[in-house]
């Protein structure tokens, strides 16, 4: 054998990562490796615990920012809840939802139904195919023959197309749909005015009980980290690095999804320079990443224009580092060149508008209503809330 067939092209060991499965954001810790939130899962738990005794739990509306753990504590609750039910003999299931991912009536309903369908139910569940309203039909079914509570998890719940699928929840045993099962719905937004865009028939519904998850501060995301810290082989992280991490995801967002992304992100940038340990050098590289990755999040989905849209607001931004916010006319006019960089035709100037709202609703912009007085009437002016150098980066190469 040669020497370049000796060669291994592969490392057969890690030297950083131990349990990297830790640091991935689906990861759900233990209940001991849940930092800060004690009093938002008692509050989640109390509004659930009537399943216990085979009753209707509360629905409940969560909202926080991204990263403020609403997620984690609404699917932590919610396995607990099965495990003490079983031992009081309730049945209990539950459904998760990314309504992202699954933003129509009909994709959530066959989420939904294939999620908690179960063999001997013989309940074909298909992916296309059938109607909604057979999705519906054949949820019910399985419902009644295999549980006594069901709660449903509506991530992103503002990304629903519309409030079709709350009403057919919200109400199923009222309206008979349901014979025998209990259901209790846990919607989470990042949305603090999510609720004002609801079917006041959904919203008196619905809207049982409403927690607010508020961001980490630094000394929580600290915690946060350290308690993943055995992610990690034993004496890689050197002493500064997650300190350092904490510190800048709390200057942002107190976003512990981005501090955990920034510690991964950090080890992964150690291991390709086969590094020894991961020290703040690498936390501050990491960060970059981490704030591009968070803004592709944001925009996923965003149409073409609206990302020429942003385009436009983060050149301004960008050109003009001493102006805080501007107007809508100006967007548009640099919009039109983005356009023409583009080789695309530019929309009106009322459907920019719309686009530009639309991104004021995900947090991405802020709008502010200005009076020019009797000579100029009322305008409105434009902010983008991200740095305009990560959104033209992440724009500009197509991401």
């Amino acid at each position: 054998m040669s020497d370049a067939d000796s060669d291994e092209l592969f490392s057969r060991e890690d030297p950083i990562f131990e349990k990297k499965e830790l640091l991935e954001i689906n990861h759900l810790p233990d209940h001991g490796r849940i930092v800060g939130r004690d009093d938002e899962i008692s509050a989640l738990a109390n509004a659930l615990n009537p399943a216990l005794f085979n009753q209707s739990p509360s629905n409940v509306l969560l909202y926080g920012k991204t990263g403020t753990g609403k997620s984690l504590c609404a699917k932590h609750v919610s396995r607990r809840l099965i495990d003490e039910a079983d031992e009081e003999g309730v049945v209990v299931g539950v459904a998760y939802v990314d309504c992202a991912q699954d933003s129509t009536e009909t994709q959530a309903v066959q989420t939904i139904a294939s999620s908690i369908n179960a063999p001997e139910t013989e309940v074909s569940i298909p992916d296309k195919g059938i109607s909604t309203s057979t999705y519906y039909k054949r949820l019910w079914r399985i419902l009644d023959e295999l549980y006594d509570v069901v709660v449903i998890i509506l991530d992103e719940i503002d990304k629903l197309e519309n409030d079709d699928i709350l009403m057919q929840l919200s109400r199923a045993g009222e309206a008979g749909k349901l014979e025998r099962c209990k259901l209790g719905v846990i919607g989470i937004s990042n949305k603090i005015k999510y609720k004002d865009r609801m079917d006041e028939r959904v919203k008196s519904s619905l809207c049982e009980r409403e927690f607010v998850f508020p961001p980490y501060d630094a000394n929580q995301l600290r915690a946060i980290m350290e308690a993943r810290s055995d992610a990690f082989k034993k004496g890689v992280l050197e002493p500064g690095t997650i300190p350092l991490a904490a510190a800048q995801a709390a200057q942002e967002h107190g976003d512990a999804r981005k501090a955990i992304d920034i510690l991964r992100y950090a080890g992964e940038l150690a291991q390709a320079e086969s590094a020894e340990t991961v020290r703040e050098v690498y936390v501050k590289k990491a960060r970059e990443r981490a704030e591009n990755d968070r803004f592709r999040e944001l925009i996923r989905g965003a149409t073409p224009h609206s990302k020429y849209a942003l385009q436009a607001l983060a050149i301004l931004s960008l050109d003009n580092p001493d102006v805080d916010a501007f107007r809508t006319s100006r967007v548009y006019e640099v919009y039109e060149q983005v356009c023409r960089q583009m080789d695309s035709d530019p929309l009106s100037t009322r459907r920019v508008r719309d686009l530009l709202r639309e991104q004021a609703f995900l947090d991405v912009i802020e709008q502010a209503r200005q009076s020019g007085g009797s000579a100029e009437g009322s305008y409105t002016e434009h902010r983008l809330l991200e740095d305009p150098m990560v959104v033209k980066k992440v724009l500009v190469s197509g991401s």
